[in-house]
């Protein structure tokens, strides 16, 4: 399937979740059949005043098309960002955060608040644009609250201010994560524009990609959550949307196999403290539904040194199944 001028082996995306869909987690799900990864959101503001870390976070993994993700309400400082991203990064298209619910970012005017202001939110998408040579994408909800369910409105203007694709989470920002995602909120979206529109939420079987893809009439389908401790689930889905059986899931040793890679393109790209620190929460999630393995997740919340994690996942590989 083709998306943005690229043929995708699945129309698979890994949703962007800030402080999750780092370097190394794109490259192991791109490795396992994410067709799009994009980085987690980076500040317009940061990047236009040389914050470093906030520039490290752009690192564009190989595998599949990466796309990096900014947000502020500022049309100059987003335009002006999203040069930088390009540059800093080479990712093959710049998103727009129109959909963050958290509320230190919503409560600044940010992700998901520019849904209250659409005016602003065109200026914001006309401007990058503008800016930049690469496709621009948009990220949202389906609107504030139940009252203020707006997103066709959105979608259309983001459209008409040269949007090359939208993706919808169906879920309004009050509802943070909670409830269940609206999938047919997302096809009124898909059927009231033609750019491509890709629908998010509760995507996390095989069996929810198919109703979801029905219901929303999207044939592209984002994952979020469902891929804490499972990017394997992009097999799964890329089998079921083609109609054949689903592969098997890995052994759990092969699942911490990939899980120690993981560990090791995070040392290589933040070094070995922030990784360790990090791989507390990304080896409790390979964990999750593994019987007996409260005694290893105890042992996981204080890993402190590489040799802590070789020695943590060794001893899982010999002890549970």
């Amino acid at each position: 399937m083709e998306f943005l001028g690229h043929n995708l082996p699945a129309p698979l995306f890994l949703a962007p979740m800030a402080g999750v869909t780092d370097y190394a987690f794109r490259t192991v799900c791109a490795r396992l059949g994410a067709g799009v990864t994009v980085t987690e959101m980076v500040s317009s503001r940061a990047l236009v005043y040389q914050d470093k870390k906030s520039r490290s976070l752009l690192r564009k993994n190989e595998g599949s098309l990466c796309g990096a993700q900014i947000f502020g309400n500022d049309p100059e400082i987003m335009a002006e960002a999203a040069k930088l991203a390009i540059s800093y990064s080479g990712c093959d298209f710049i998103d727009i955060n129109m959909g963050c619910p958290m509320p230190k970012i919503a409560g600044n005017g940010d992700g998901s608040a520019l849904m209250k202001d659409h005016a602003l939110a065109g200026q914001i998408i006309r401007a990058v644009k503008d800016a930049v040579d690469v496709p621009v994408t948009v990220k949202t909800r389906i609107g504030w609250d139940k009252g203020c369910i707006n997103v066709v409105d959105l979608a259309k203007i983001a459209q008409d201010k040269g949007c090359d694709a939208i993706a919808v989470h169906g879920r309004t920002k009050t509802m943070l994560y909670s409830g269940i995602a609206d999938w047919d909120e997302i096809k009124k979206v898909r059927n009231a524009v033609t750019i491509p529109v890709i629908a998010n939420g509760d995507i996390v079987s095989a069996d929810a990609a198919l109703r979801c893809k029905a219901r929303s009439g999207c044939e592209l389908l984002m994952v979020g959550r469902g891929v804490f401790g499972d990017p394997w689930i992009f097999g799964r889905l890329a089998a079921a949307l083609q109609g054949l059986p689903e592969p098997e899931r890995p052994s759990l040793s092969q699942r911490m196999d990939v899980a120690m890679e993981q560990f090791r393109l995070n040392m290589e790209d933040k070094g070995a403290h922030i990784a360790c620190l990090e791989a507390r929460k990304h080896f409790a999630w390979y964990l999750k539904g593994v019987s007996h393995s409260a005694f290893y997740k105890d042992q996981i919340s204080r890993l402190s040194t590489p040799e802590e994690v070789q020695a943590v996942v060794k001893a899982i590989k010999r002890d549970l199944r």
